[in-house]
């Protein structure tokens, strides 16, 4: 999808919509009443009688208004002129972006971007528009033989005041540094298993380590992993054909002598349970168990466009958990890279398996925090449900930016604990730890198996079991959340 900003005026604007604004009270937005006065009132006299009163993403679309060269005009409710919440804000977006979609709109002229949002700057509200009309429009088409529905909104212009032209051009180009992003991430995260490998996972990296200059890719072999002493991430593997990978993509855009943010991502590209098998209605979802994964390349992605002054290193444990002979059993013990040994209860605890590994490989870089991203438990889904990511962490300061960045993006998440009281239940007789300990406060204490391993740095694990994708027909990768680290990591730069 394109996007551009310019300024004019609204009347003689040839486009296919003009999406303007309409307050409540029925009075006419700014950008609707310089179009009122080209069309003799006939939005004025539309909005008089009631069509529509101002609610916030209340929408009435018109065809064919004399006097002006759109075709068509969308009014949207943008309520009252002190402002609106983020909140409603996204909302209207989002409502607007579906009428037009509805209306099978190929290009279309936009205002929106102009409202005030009450906490919120001119730049947040650019970009809140790219990214709510870019996510509508987004479709996972790779492997359709046939286009459905025929094409959407295909370029989205921004109608501004000649003076804030230059600051809303930077801002999308921002906005559109961040969605790139986050259609890769998409991209990846909703790929058949049988087409997303920990191999095709590496050849990405490697591919966008190519394109840009301030990438580096380094994808270490299971031989690697076998000399480092990986021996937990590698019980993973065991039962799947398809070899593990170890991906490691570095952004360098400050000093080296600057501290790294190291994100540590979730590659499980299909999770079957392995031994401990899943129920068989729902396991096709297990493709998105590399949503963390997919988060991580494609926070790279954008930084790599953006180019902020920070250095960030993606970490990507990748690897299929499959029932095989040579799998992983109930009742195995296994060493991991730190020394310390697990005793595994249930094979289907898999994914803090191969991320205490790759928390212990992130040690090397001497991190000035490491946030590690994980579709990890189910447990979190029955506490959070869909609405809110679960917040780990052993820093209160870290754990208060991350809270910060979620509650501006929208992308929220919420903390919860990693108490030493959770540990216990962790208890092993025949091995340090167990990899889960009880169906007691699940999300807790696989957040309190992966601090085991986190202790000499500043941490924070995002449990996105809920909040990674949707499911049946919104069976589709959510971008989340992508928007909280990226506002995250730039917050720092």
């Amino acid at each position: 999808m394109e996007f551009s900003v310019k300024h004019g005026a609204a009347r003689k604007l040839k486009t296919a919509c003009l999406v303007v604004g309409v307050y409540a009270g029925k009075t006419l937005g700014e950008w609707a009443a310089d179009l009122d006065r080209g069309a003799r009132g006939a939005l004025a006299r539309v909005v008089n009688r009631g069509d529509v009163s101002g609610k916030p993403g209340e929408c009435l679309l018109l065809p064919d208004v004399a006097g002006i060269d759109a075709e068509r005009v969308l009014l949207v409710g943008i309520g009252k002129r002190e402002g609106l919440t983020p909140e409603e804000y996204v909302k209207l977006l989002g409502k607007a972006a579906e009428a037009l979609k509805a209306a099978h709109v190929k290009n279309a002229v936009s205002t929106l971007q102009s409202l005030v949002v009450k906490g919120r700057d001119a730049a947040w509200v650019v970009e809140q528009h790219v990214l709510v009309f870019g996510a509508s429009a987004y479709r996972y088409t790779e492997f359709k033989s046939k286009a459905e529905g025929g094409q959407g909104l295909a370029r989205l212009t921004f109608l501004a005041d000649e003076a804030a032209v230059p600051s809303q051009r930077s801002a999308v180009a921002l906005a559109r540094a961040k969605l790139n992003g986050i259609e890769f991430m998409k991209g990846l995260a909703n790929r058949p298993a049988n087409r997303c490998t920990p191999t095709y996972l590496a050849e990405q990296a490697v591919a966008l380590a190519e394109q840009h200059d301030k990438l580096t890719c380094t994808v270490l072999e299971e031989a690697d992993m076998e000399e480092l002493g990986m021996g937990a991430l590698l019980s993973v593997a065991r039962g799947s054909r398809q070899p593990a990978k170890l991906i490691v993509l570095e952004y360098r855009g400050a000093a080296r002598s600057v501290k790294p943010i190291v994100l540590v991502g979730k590659g499980v590209t299909f999770d079957s349970g392995g031994i401990s098998l899943k129920p068989g209605p729902g396991m096709d979802e297990m493709k998105f168990d590399m949503c963390g994964a997919a988060s991580v390349l494609g926070v790279m992605a954008a930084l790599a466009e953006i180019g902020p002054k920070q250095n960030v290193i993606g970490v990507v444990p990748a690897t299929e958990n499959l029932p095989d002979g040579n799998a992983s059993k109930p009742s195995d013990v296994v060493t991991s890279m730190s020394g310390q040994t697990i005793e595994i209860l249930n094979t289907d605890a898999e994914g803090r398996l191969i991320l205490c590994d790759a928390l212990t490989y992130s040690a090397r870089f001497e991190p000035a925090v490491v946030i590690d991203i994980a579709t990890l438990t189910g447990a979190c889904v029955v506490a959070l449900g869909e609405h809110a990511s679960g917040l780990f962490s052993n820093d209160d300061a870290l754990a208060d930016a991350l809270l910060a960045a979620g509650q501006k993006t929208g992308d929220r998440a919420w903390r919860m604990p990693v108490w030493e009281d959770y540990q216990k239940q962790l208890d092993s007789p025949v091995a340090d730890m167990a990899n889960v300990g009880g169906r007691n406060g699940g999300a807790i204490t696989a957040a309190c198996f992966l601090a085991r391993y986190t202790r000499n740095y500043r941490w924070a694990h995002l449990d996105i079991a809920g909040t990674a994708w949707g499911s049946g027909k919104n069976k589709y990768a959510s971008g989340r959340p992508m928007p909280l680290l990226l506002e995250y990591i730039l917050s720092q730069a």
